[in-house]
């Protein structure tokens, strides 16, 4: 009896293990018929190589091939009913997540001065907007009071984009590409699809959000409309 209850136990082990390992391993259309089927999507992490998250209402989460950490993390937040209000994810798999009132968890090999920052800004009870960083220790926080950056040269090309367009909402910093947005316009520099840039150019929303992954972009405005290419 004891040997067959052992068996059994093997058994119920090993579905769950598959089980885990399909769900955690959904393709990028898994991701997409979510959103469709959501009709609104307020947030998304896209990446070439390390998996896709999009983001619903206050925590609903639809997350493809991304690191067991932070599908661990995020189906934590979404039981117990916690904001989830944006993710970064690079192509190495280093992540970040900001929830709740304003608060924030990270892998710990991402850039030292970031999460200095990021404890520093949390002290302060700066509220936090946008963080993003990249894989070659490039990085950016924007809250409502500050930003900071990595370098003085990534400091002033965001200065000269506010003097043109305004407060600095959010920016987007991926290997190969940088895009701000501010309250008046976007500023870009490297690796940017022209589509997306006409998408911003004719898009009716007022855009607070902007992630972008090679020829994949999505961008969203704070009720949740959005548009996407993945």
């Amino acid at each position: 009896m004891k040997r067959q209850l052992f068996k059994s136990l093997l058994l119920f082990l090993a579905v769950s293990l598959i089980a885990t390992s399909a769900s955690a391993q959904r393709d990028r259309n898994y991701v997409k018929n979510q959103i469709k089927r959501w009709g609104s999507c307020k947030n998304v992490a896209i990446t070439k190589t390390n998996g896709d998250v999009a983001l619903y209402g206050t925590c609903g989460y639809a997350a493809s091939n991304v690191p067991t950490g932070l599908l661990d993390k995020l189906n934590e937040l979404n039981k117990k009913n916690i904001l989830i209000d944006d993710v970064q994810l690079t192509e190495r798999g280093k992540w970040c997540i900001l929830y709740g009132k304003n608060d924030a968890t990270w892998t710990t090999d991402i850039p030292v001065g970031l999460s200095n920052r990021i404890n520093e800004f949390h002290n302060n009870n700066y509220v936090v907007r946008s963080i993003t960083f990249n894989d070659y220790g490039q990085w950016v926080i924007v809250s409502d009071e500050y930003y900071a950056t990595s370098s003085s040269e990534l400091t002033n090309w965001l200065k000269n984009g506010s003097n043109k367009w305004g407060r600095l909402w959010a920016v987007c910093l991926t290997d190969d590409a940088t895009i701000a947005v501010y309250a008046n316009g976007f500023a870009y520099r490297g690796n940017i699809p022209e589509d997306l840039k006409q998408a911003l150019r004719t898009t009716s929303f007022d855009v607070f959000r902007l992630k972008v992954s090679g020829t994949s972009w999505f961008f969203a405005d704070t009720n949740g409309n959005y548009r996407y290419w993945m």
